[in-house]
């Protein structure tokens, strides 16, 4: 990989992201929602925060919070806007911690790197002992790309889509391939659940939907994990593995 082509991918991608716009900023903020009944001791690191949408929300609780970022932009708005965190600007292969964290969050990150289960590996000894890695991803089988593949407007419900290709997506996963990529990297999956039941796709849930409405349907979506547009994992180190 070269490390400087990369960069200026991220630095392009950057400049009109889409993180936080509409149904995907709602998405992402339900995330946390999630990972909040899971954070456990005065350490955090994420990976990837782009826009800060849940930056923003890891700041309040209050931890020592560390961010690496490879895109320069993101960096330095990250920096003025919370000062009181650490942020790295480095691509994931190049971070070298200076100590474990108690959590590693990546929110919508897997789906962008080339090798999601070596990501996995590679951050794992970065956890302290009873420390957990919180990750989703968007889910294939989601609702709304299965409809999209009956109406013929994709092949294959794991194909990139307009928006995916926007974000710099290398993939999307399925329950089963999201899940391997912590147990081929020696974690163990403590949870696995899902959010959003998302029937149509962002543009038209915009034009109609009322907050109310996607609220709701994010909840929904936590009844109904392998058809949700959104998948998440809670993992640990296994016990006797290895550090």
């Amino acid at each position: 990989m070269d490390s400087d082509l990369e960069k200026k991918a991220l630095d392009q991608m950057s400049v009109n992201p889409l993180y936080s716009a509409g149904p995907s900023g709602v998405s992402s903020r339900y995330s946390f929602e999630i990972f909040a009944r899971f954070i456990e001791g005065n350490s955090i690191l994420e990976m990837g925060p782009a826009e800060g949408v849940m930056t923003e929300r890891l700041v309040r609780l209050g931890k020592r919070l560390t961010v690496v970022e490879g895109a320069r932009c993101f960096c330095d708005d990250l920096h003025r806007r919370f000062p009181g965190i650490s942020v790295v600007h480095a691509l994931f292969e190049e971070y070298e911690p200076a100590a474990q964290f108690d959590n590693i969050i990546l929110g919508h990150v897997l789906e962008h790197v080339e090798n999601p289960a070596a990501t996995v590996r590679q951050l794992s000894p970065w956890l302290r002992p009873g420390g957990r890695v919180l990750a989703a991803v968007p889910n294939c089988r989601s609702l709304h790309r299965q409809a999209a593949v009956l109406m013929g407007l994709i092949q294959r419900e794991d194909e990139l889509n307009d928006l995916d290709r926007h974000h710099g997506h290398r993939r999307v996963f399925n329950p089963e391939s999201f899940r391997q990529c912590f147990t081929q990297a020696g974690l163990q999956i403590d949870v696995f659940g899902g959010y959003w039941i998302k029937p149509l796709s962002n543009s038209q849930i915009e034009a109609s939907w009322t907050p109310a409405m996607l609220d709701v349907f994010m909840r929904l979506g936590e009844r109904y994990p392998d058809i949700a547009a959104e998948i998440y994992v809670v993992a640990s180190a296994r016990p006797g593995a290895p550090p």
